[in-house]
């Protein structure tokens, strides 16, 4: 665990030097957060690179380090900052009230105990914590391991063996080069989890505050974030009432989630349903917030006296190219939020082209990084694009009434969104007098209006079309619409909090309400009532006879599922999970026929071997369970390995 602190620790260093030249004014948290988050992106990016020549190592990922370092030396001397030195300026000129240590501790402990339940090691097994992670984790250690113990550069996907790599990869690459360092698998995914999850809130409460200028709004926002979960706690409470235990007796022993299901509840917990199971979106949401909050500067400021824009501190044209290049990494860190940064510039650019300057400044800065990895992804890519844009509307509601759907997934949060969108819009025209609040305050409500528009496409277009094989991952865009109306929301509870003693309540039960759900799920998580096992003891063993015994490059024949033991030694299978490579949109079928075929014994068996060029033949309980296995063809191959009910052959 101290490896991946350091390692982070020497990223957020590097990191709030480029921080500084986007955010010149902000706060020491805001800082921090923001530099680890824009320090990971540029050094995964970096050891990516490196990594594609000269492979995966202690030496690779410390270049990367250099190089980010170098890069902050040259662009200090393009501008007037003195960075470090105005951090710490910074630093001691913040005032930390015992309140705000109280709700960032409180945030941070909550996310520790959730996250350090991702994956568990225990009596030689591997279990999941969350019960939607019973397929992401081990998806994402058979990225990691690929790249720590199989070297796999340029990525190859290790699930779909002689395909790129497509999947955005790199908040595993991160963890990946914790792990060469020599800390361990769970460790590094920890202590990346929280820091991208603390870095999250820290961000969303900046960005909401500054749309909002209201500080209780922005400490209000990653709670409505953090716990959402629509109207599922009634259930959760008539389900007590039938069940006949004591409460403290049911709360210890939930049987299910109450924000998302097979039938009616789909939108889920944002932390049960993405932020531990997609990873990619846990680095790239940060990222965007960023970039979001870049946004509303350039769009929301004023003219000054004598017509010039007002600027900041930093010059504006590098901070856009550097905000630029920052966006420009997500085509392999998250995608879709690369696609929601360009739904919202277009239209924000349209609305605001006096500052074309700024608008070409951060527009090179993208083109330049994620052009060239956009281009890398779709060449040599199993991916078949067309499966990602389809006539599909309601989005995941089934057969259910769209209305009732979207009441019950998202509770409250639709009506009072209703209302914060209609009382910011009649403050746009309350401004009849030349009275200066007045005026500001009808200029910001007209901007935050006017910004949030965009916002409107990323709920619109998923419920009419889906952008993905499968529809529920339209929730990568619709979760981005949460995100833009979370400070409308957010704005009205604050105000009403800040009314009398009766408002105050309704503002309170408003927030319970919102919560509940999300509350009851995580609490499920961190009581340790979720244990999922993953990998039972004889599969790591395997695993580990595997890496002892093979080639890291060898390619592996294994049924496909989600949790073979191939995927703890970092080595490439034929096929994997058909549930991973159908959302991918990788037509798999073909090559599933293939796999039946080999595993029978068939008269092609010996002619398939050689053109899928497999050289390693894994058989036990699952293969024996899921497919028709000749064994004693396979007999004739020499045996390297055996352990439990597990052997392996060496066909090549």
């Amino acid at each position: 665990m101290f490896l991946s602190v350091l390692l982070i620790f020497v990223t957020v260093i590097l990191g709030i030097g480029l921080f500084s030249f986007v955010e010149n004014e902000a706060g020491f948290l805001v800082r921090v957060c923001g530099g680890y988050v824009l320090g990971s992106a540029f050094f995964s990016l970096m050891v990516f690179a490196l990594s594609c020549f000269f492979g995966l190592s202690s030496a690779s990922i410390i270049a990367s380090l250099a190089i980010l370092f170098l890069l902050v030396f040259v662009i200090k001397f393009l501008t007037t900052r003195v960075v470090f030195a105005d951090f710490l300026t910074y630093f001691r000129a913040t005032q930390f009230r015992v309140t705000d240590f109280i709700y960032y501790f409180s945030i941070a402990a909550l996310l520790y105990f959730f996250f350090d339940r991702a994956m568990i090691e225990k009596d030689g097994a591997i279990f999941a914590g969350a019960s939607q992670n019973l397929g992401d984790l081990p998806f994402h250690l058979g990225a990691i391991f690929s790249f720590t113990e199989g070297n796999n550069f340029p990525p190859e996907n290790p699930s779909y063996a002689f395909a790129k790599f497509t999947y955005p990869f790199m908040a595993d690459l991160v963890a990946a080069c914790a792990v060469k360092f020599g800390a361990g698998a769970r460790e590094s995914m920890l202590i990346q989890n929280l820091a991208l999850g603390f870095s999250l809130v820290v961000l969303l409460e900046n960005f909401v505050r500054r749309l909002t200028g209201n500080s209780l709004a922005g400490k209000i926002a990653p709670l409505i974030l953090l716990f959402n979960g629509g109207l599922g706690f009634i259930l959760f409470f008539r389900d007590y009432l039938e069940d006949g235990r004591s409460f403290f007796e049911f709360i210890w022993n939930i049987q299910r989630d109450y924000t998302i299901s097979d039938k009616m509840f789909r939108w889920g917990n944002s932390l049960i349903t993405l932020f531990v199971t997609q990873r990619s979106l846990l680095f790239g949401m940060p990222i965007t917030l960023i970039v979001f909050t870049k946004l509303w500067e350039l769009f929301s400021r004023e003219k000054t006296a004598d017509g010039e824009l007002a600027s900041g501190k930093t010059n504006k044209l590098i901070a856009m190219f550097i905000t630029g290049l920052l966006a420009g990494t997500l085509p392999l860190i998250h995608v879709h939020s690369l696609a929601v940064l360009f739904v919202v510039s277009a239209f924000l650019f349209f609305l605001r082209t006096r500052i074309w300057r700024e608008w070409f400044a951060f527009g090179f800065g993208v083109c330049i990084i994620a052009i060239p990895e956009l281009l890398w992804s779709l060449t040599g890519s199993a991916t078949n694009l067309s499966k990602f844009i389809a006539w599909h509307p309601g989005w995941d509601s089934r057969d259910n009434n769209l209305l009732v759907f979207w009441f019950l997934n998202l509770g409250i949060f639709l009506p009072l969104l209703i209302i914060a969108i209609w009382i910011i819009y009649v403050r746009t025209s309350e401004a009849t007098t030349v009275e200066r609040n007045k005026l500001l305050a009808a200029d910001r409500s007209k901007n935050l209006l006017l910004f949030y528009s965009p916002f409107l496409v990323c709920f619109i277009a998923p419920n009419l079309a889906k952008f993905a094989p499968w529809e529920w991952d339209n929730i990568k865009i619709l979760i981005y619409w949460f995100v833009g109306s979370i400070p409308l929301v957010a704005l009205l509870l604050a105000e009403t909090f800040q009314k009398s003693i009766s408002w105050k309540i309704l503002a309170g039960a408003c927030l319970i309400i919102l919560t509940a759900s999300g509350l009851v799920d995580i609490w499920r998580v961190v009581s340790r009532q979720v244990n999922y096992e993953v990998f039972n003891r004889d599969s790591v063993a395997i695993s580990e006879l595997i890496k002892s015994k093979t080639d890291p490059k060898a390619l592996f024949l294994n049924t496909p599922t989600y949790n073979s033991p191939v995927v703890l030694s970092g080595r490439r299978s034929l096929m994997r999970y058909i549930g991973h490579l159908s959302s991918y949109g990788i037509d798999y079928e073909a090559r599933e026929q293939d796999v039946k075929r080999l595993y029978e014994g068939t008269a092609i068996a010996d002619t398939l071997l050689k053109s899928e060029g497999i050289n390693y033949v894994l058989i036990g309980e699952q293969e024996m369970r899921e497919q028709q296995v000749n064994e004693n063809y396979f007999r004739k191959f020499p045996m390297v390995a055996e352990t439990g009910g597990y052997r392996i052959y060496r066909v090549k």
